[in-house]
């Protein structure tokens, strides 16, 4: 009697040992799957000699740029960095080829001016929060 509760009891441990181990396989929905963005670094450029005046019509064209491709979806995140180091801001563009991304960025005043450089590099994320699809609603200002 204890030999066969002995085996009783190990087929009863190997069974639910060998079903325990096998979990649903789980595919993420579309939406959390990952996809290429295109990361800018911008970089301070060459030409950063023009007087305030001049420097502070290009960085509002800058700006007015940013709106419009922001506008577009053509860029997802956009800003400066907080310090004066040769980093200056970044842009993650939703573009399908980094030439596309190269011709967005010649229509900025920055960069046409040389105030600014830049350096692309692909990027990977799921698309979801900024990234989800879909028309953006630019938000200014901070709470």
């Amino acid at each position: 009697m204890k030999r066969l509760l002995v085996f009783v009891a190990g087929i009863l441990l190997i069974t639910s040992f060998c079903f325990s181990q096998t979990k649903p396989v789980v595919k993420p929905k579309p939406e959390m799957q990952i996809r290429q963005y295109w990361f800018v670094m911008l970089l301070k450029g060459n030409n950063r000699t023009q007087d305030s005046a001049t420097a502070a019509k290009i960085q509002e064209g800058h700006m007015a740029n940013i709106t419009r491709l922001y506008e577009a979806g053509k860029i997802k995140v956009a800003g400066p960095f907080g310090d004066d180091g040769d980093w200056r801001g970044i842009f993650i563009f939703d573009e399908a080829t980094k030439e596309e991304v190269e011709q967005l960025l010649k229509t900025d005043p920055a960069v046409a001016a040389g105030r600014l450089n830049y350096e692309i590099h692909p990027w990977w994320t799921a698309p979801t929060g900024s990234f989800k699809p879909g028309k953006p609603t630019l938000k200014t200002g901070r709470k």
